[in-house]
């Protein structure tokens, strides 16, 4: 399941991660590479460990937790560090796919990836992040403080930005309920309890449904 998730961010949070990334030191982005993706990663990222680093990291994760739909959609149980990405004009990310495996001693499996786009789409030409799906490639540059969630299993790429500078956010998790099929399902019943409770209340059918979508977690949580 692809996801975009309007307004993660609001404007504050998103004008200080901007600001702040204005006179940030940026580094190569093949240091966090796989060694096949290195030879297709054309960016820069923010240089780690840093308090602008750790500061940013802060805003953006808490950010990304405290949004319900990210939640409903991901069903999280480790993510990963972020990463803040540059591309200026020129550069790209070709085709690949995530790890499967990320992180030095606490490794984790990359089950979802999300991006989160820091700057308006209209402050540059190109730079679309671009997934390969069953339907055929599909294209996406989100308003600035929007993200979009996807199965790190996927083929995806970054195109070419043509002119100005692409800004993002992006990270990996483990979600509880390894299939994504099975997120699917759940996210589409966890969508349908919430409806019935906004229209109806608490009645027999959502409590029906209710059961049903925790015993479906409880069969597919791998916690």
């Amino acid at each position: 399941m692809i996801l975009v998730i309007e307004n993660v961010l609001t404007a504050e949070e998103l004008d200080i991660i901007t600001d702040k990334l204005k006179d940030a030191e940026f580094v190569d982005g093949k240091l966090t590479a796989g060694w096949f993706a290195k030879t297709v990663k054309n960016n820069t990222q923010l240089s780690g460990d840093t308090d602008t680093d750790r500061e940013l990291k802060t805003i953006a994760i808490e950010a990304i937790k405290r949004n319900r739909l990210f939640e409903a959609a991901v069903k999280p149980k480790v993510i990963r560090p972020i990463i803040f990405s540059c591309y200026s004009q020129g550069m790209y990310y070709g085709s690949h796919t995530d790890n499967a495996i990320m992180g030095g001693e606490k490794p984790i499996r990359s089950d979802v990836s999300f991006t989160l786009f820091l700057n308006s789409p209209s402050s540059y030409k190109g730079g679309e992040l671009v997934i390969d799906t069953s339907l055929g490639e599909q294209a996406f540059k989100l308003e600035a403080g929007s993200a979009i969630v996807y199965p790190s299993t996927t083929l995806h790429r970054v195109e070419t930005v043509e002119t100005g500078k692409r800004l993002a956010a992006v990270s990996w998790v483990q979600s509880l309920v390894r299939e994504p099929s099975q997120r699917e399902i759940l996210f589409d019943l966890d969508t349908a309890k919430q409806i019935m409770f906004q229209k109806h209340g608490k009645t027999a059918e959502f409590d029906l449904i209710s059961k049903t979508y925790a015993n479906l977690l409880r069969k597919w949580a791998e916690v």
